[in-house]
This record gives C-alpha cells, sequence and structure tokens, in this order.
C-alpha cells in the first residue's frame, strides 16, 4: 500500500531568486487573504512526497481559482495541478478542473494525468493477496473530459470522453510471489471512449460544499477502431451534504463503475486513492465492477479560542469490486477510516487545505490536498 505524505514547504520561497518583500507579500496574500472575493486567486507550492514504490517525490503543485465574470453568484471555478520527479527518474504531470461558465450554462469538468510511474498489481477481485503479484513500471496517459449544458436549472446534460493510453508496460513480478496469469492489456493498450452524460450539480464551492447534491450518471463507449479493445462503461456518483449546526458538514458519496466486454486491467474499478476509501492503495482491489460508500462529518472550523482557521473531520468508507452481479459478494466488502485536521486557506472563498490520516486492516496512509476528499 502507498503511503504518502506530502509537506507544504511554502517557506522554500525564501531562496536568493525571491526577493524578501515579494515573499512576505505573497505568503500574506495567502495566509491573510487579504484581496477582494470577487478576484481570482493563484497559488502555487513546492512539495515533498514519498512513496515505497517511488522514493523521495520532490515536485510543485498550483491551485487557480474564479468566478465567472468575477460574478460571485457564479460557482466557483477551480484548476489545480501536480507536476513531480522522482529519485527514480520517474515524473508525472497532472490537472484537474471543474469550470463554470458565466451564468452556470456550460459546465467542463475533467482531469489530466502524464505520468511514468509504477502500479502495484495485486491480481483481480477481492480474493487477492496482501503482497503485491507485480510492480509495473509503464508511461500512461490519461484525459477525460466533460462538456455539458445546462438544459434545466442545475441539470446537465451533455458528452463524455475517455482516453486511456497505457505503453512500455513491464511486469515485474515481487520476489517469492505466486506465479499468476497476465491480466488483458498487460503489453499496454490505447482505448478512446465516447458517449453521454447527465450531472445534477447545485453546489456553489466544489472545494468546500457546505449544502447541495452533485449526481452523474454516464455511459461510455469503448469503440474497435478507436480502442485497442471493446468495452463499455456505465459511472454512478452521488454525492449529498447537509449542513449540522453552524459549521458542521455531513458529507456522504455512493460510487458505482461497471464495465462489460474485453476490459484492460488498469481500466477496470479500481478500489482506493486518495478521495474514495482513504488508507488502501489506489487499485488494490480491482474487477469489472465496483461499489463504495463514504461518510464524513466536517467541522469547519473547530470552535477553538485562539483561531478560527482550523478544522477537522471524521470519516468512514467501505467498498467492494466483483466480476458480475451473479458473484457479487457484499460480505467481502473492506473498510478504512480515519480523521483529518484541515486549515483555511482562503477564507474569503471557504476554501480549506487537508491532511488526512486513514487506517485499513492493511495498514494506513497520510494525505494532504487542497480542498476536500469530494
Amino acid at each position: 500500500m502507498i503511503k504518502r505524505i506530502l509537506f507544504v514547504l511554502l517557506m522554500l520561497f525564501t531562496h536568493q531568486g525571491f526577493s524578501q518583500g515579494f515573499v512576505k507579500k505573497y505568503l500574506n496574500g495567502i495566509f491573510n487573504d487579504t484581496t477582494d472575493i470577487s478576484r481570482p486567486q493563484f497559488l502555487v507550492y513546492p512539495t515533498l512526497a514519498y512513496a515505497p514504490e517511488t522514493s523521495w517525490e520532490i515536485g510543485f503543485s498550483s491551485l487557480y481559482v474564479y468566478y465567472a465574470n468575477r460574478d460571485t453568484a457564479n460557482r466557483l471555478s477551480e484548476i489545480n495541478g501536480f507536476t513531480f520527479v522522482t529519485l527514480e527518474n520517474q515524473f508525472g504531470i497532472w490537472f484537474d478542473h471543474a469550470i463554470y461558465s458565466d451564468q452556470n450554462k456550460w459546465f467542463f469538468l475533467g482531469r489530466i494525468r502524464l505520468q511514468s510511474f509504477p502500479l502495484k498489481y495485486h491480481g483481480i477481485g477481492m480474493n487477492t493477496p496482501k503482497d503485491y503479484l507485480a510492480l509495473v513500471d509503464a508511461n500512461q496517459v490519461i484525459i477525460k473530459e466533460r462538456v455539458l449544458r445546462e438544459v434545466k436549472r442545475n441539470f446537465y446534460a451533455g458528452v463524455e470522453l475517455d482516453y486511456q493510453k497505457m505503453s512500455r508496460v513491464a511486469f515485474k513480478p515481487g520476489e517469492n510471489g505466486p506465479v499468476f496469469d497476465l491480466p488483458l492489456g498487460y503489453e499496454g493498450s490505447t482505448n478512446f471512449g465516447i458517449g453521454l452524460g447527465t450531472v445534477y450539480d447545485d453546489r456553489h464551492n466544489v472545494l468546500n460544499v457546505r449544502k447541495g447534491n452533485f449526481a452523474e450518471l454516464a455511459f461510455l463507449h469503448y469503440p474497435i477502431g478507436l480502442s485497442t479493445f471493446e468495452f463499455n462503461t456505465v459511472v454512478l456518483d452521488t454525492r449529498i451534504f447537509r449542513p449540522v449546526g453552524k459549521n458542521n458538514v455531513l458529507a456522504w458519496q455512493l460510487l458505482g463503475e461497471f464495465n462489460s466486454g474485453d476490459v484492460p486491467f488498469n481500466q477496470l474499478g479500481l478500489l482506493g486513492g486518495d478521495s474514495m476509501m482513504r488508507g488502501y492503495y489506489l487499485g488494490r482491489f480491482r474487477d469489472k465492477n465496483l461499489l463504495a460508500s463514504q461518510l464524513e462529518f466536517r467541522m469547519l472550523p473547530l470552535p477553538l479560542n485562539f483561531t478560527n482557521r482550523i478544522g477537522a473531520s471524521v470519516f468512514a468508507s467501505t467498498g467492494t469490486v466483483f466480476p458480475d452481479f451473479s458473484n457479487a459478494s457484499i460480505h467481502k466488502a473492506v473498510w478504512a477510516g480515519g480523521a483529518g485536521l484541515k486549515f483555511l486557506l482562503f477564507p474569503k472563498k471557504d476554501i480549506y487545505t487537508r491532511l488526512d490520516v486513514a487506517f485499513t486492516k492493511e495498514g494506513n496512509g497520510f494525505y494532504l490536498f487542497i480542498g476536500e476528499a469530494f
């Protein structure tokens, strides 16, 4: 299981390349947030991370938030990025975005992943060993985009695109591990999915939802000619956020991914990661179908006498993967839980950075990101 800790090293900006006045102004703008609430804000900071399969990672993270036409009646748009290199000569560039046009008429939701990064392969299904079967070296490109138009208040419909390419794939079996069959796609693949999606979204701030709902239902087809393998994917993602008292929020998510056809191993339903099932390595469990749910209680902020910029949370999640519905075994579900601390980074825009500690029966994980997990 991956264990990653991201340390925000803002003070690294004090090297000779930056004047003392610039640093003071930059940090003051971050921690005091004296800017006009309608003004766009951009944050960039160096990060340090560690993962067993990559050793130390050094990189930069960035966040850009704004309101379309600087109108705070519009929803807050966000673009964030993360780039890194490792001591093992690996690299990655990640971008995520949720962009709303003026009056929220258009909604662009997507992500980009460009990386040369090993992943642990434990096999397929819930009855897979804790120790990984192979370490898979590969170059990966993932581009997923939703282009949605509001057809009714808070209800969007449009096109969804998903491009995934895995090349230069090499399975390196673990030491003294059992012999296993190589999965579909072990030589690499290029798959391009086209489909339709509907989204209900009445959230105002996607980085910290105080009250609102989000629901997505999407169908993607990966046809031969555009893809190495032919398969279909249905995604169901439902999130509900309810205020509890003045400052607290109860958040719930149900996630389902259902695949049919010849699905390569890297595009199966992957359980784990920094968002759903925190504490498990992304892909620790994988299969054609995935069901997972999580509940989180957020205290934003804590009732402290000396500051109103520190928050906390507790969360729990459960999930399972299965090959088909006739073999769905709820009793094989795994559980995870944990707690987090938060710091109010942009008070006027109500954006927190979070440090989560998650626990599972196989170990624990640490995560630091800007914005909530979901």
